[in-house]
């Protein structure tokens, strides 16, 4: 399975022509519209194999599923154009709105210096939201490096802000292992302006570095205005799962969405030992047949 670190540096790769099926279909029509009143969203990294197959048929198979949000994870510069999957941010938003769905959020690296042409294309495409989804090595050696991230991040958020959207912070697990006698995440959230930067809990790893969600949603109230929800199987190697088949108490997380600030959620997978459309469409009906959601 793909890496979610190689996922990303190979995602201008991706938009320039390896996501891009032979023939643009019409999205128009054929699409089953969600008539949940639910919003149940869902991180299309995903599906990321599926998408590299088929793109249009990939996205359509998720509204028929029922899901009604996405969170994009293939955001890159194709020669000069900004782009998702290898579709302007108009294109790309479109196809979405066809299929009964909306382009809320998008996972994406970017130096400091690109951050208010890739804030403005996804503004473009009408996302709400641009998440940082992944520190790499040499930004998180001390915790002196977690500060000026930090400072980054606020600089990027406001970039984002001038065109309209909100930056974002999305977790692994690293950032809750101490260092140096602090938790890097509480350092970093020390360091960022709450009106510049959101985060992004990812539940999963959270609970999987052996902290408590709801514990972190109480000490930094209104902080995580979107949340993963992905869950966690009772196994040794604690492993992904489907929402609701594993040892999360998802009435008790989503009892703390006011306390967090919660705004949207997006169900994700990062690999399955199974079939991921099957596991998928149980996320999906697990959230939505849930009274507490």
């Amino acid at each position: 399975m793909t890496s979610r670190r190689n996922f990303l540096k190979s995602s201008a790769l991706i938009s320039a022509g390896a996501m891009v099926a032979p023939s643009v279909i019409s999205c128009g029509g054929g699409a089953k519209k969600s008539s949940s009143k639910k919003e149940i969203g869902i991180q299309i990294y995903t599906i990321r194999e599926q998408l590299n197959a088929d793109l249009t048929g990939a996205l359509k198979k998720l509204s028929e599923i029922g899901y009604n949000s996405i969170e994009a994870a293939g955001f890159a510069n194709a020669g000069g154009n900004y782009q998702f999957y290898g579709k302007s941010p108009k294109e790309f938003s479109k196809m979405l709105e066809d299929l009964g769905m909306k382009l809320l959020s998008s996972h994406t690296t970017f130096e400091l210096d690109k951050a208010d042409a890739v804030c403005a294309a996804h503004a473009e495409a009408g996302c709400k939201y641009i998440v940082y989804p992944f520190l790499p090595e040499n930004l998180r050696q001390n915790i002196d490096a977690y500060k000026a991230v930090g400072d980054m991040l606020n600089k990027m958020g406001e970039a984002a802000q001038k065109s309209g959207i909100q930056l974002g912070y999305h977790n692994h697990a690293f950032e809750y292992t101490e260092m140096e006698g602090q938790i890097p995440m509480e350092v970093m959230m020390a360091a960022t302006d709450p009106k510049l930067v959101q985060y992004e809990i990812d539940i999963y790893w959270c609970t999987k570095a052996g902290k408590d969600p709801i514990q972190y949603f109480n000490k930094y109230p209104g902080r995580y205005e979107l949340w993963h929800v992905k869950d966690i199987d009772n196994t040794p190697e604690k492993f992904f799962a489907p929402v609701g088949s594993g040892t999360t108490n998802w009435e008790q997380v989503f009892a703390a969405r006011e306390k967090a600030g919660m705004k949207h959620f997006f169900v994700e997978e990062d690999r399955t030992k199974g079939d991921i459309w099957e596991d998928i469409t149980k996320s999906y009906n697990f959230l939505n047949n849930a009274k507490f959601v």
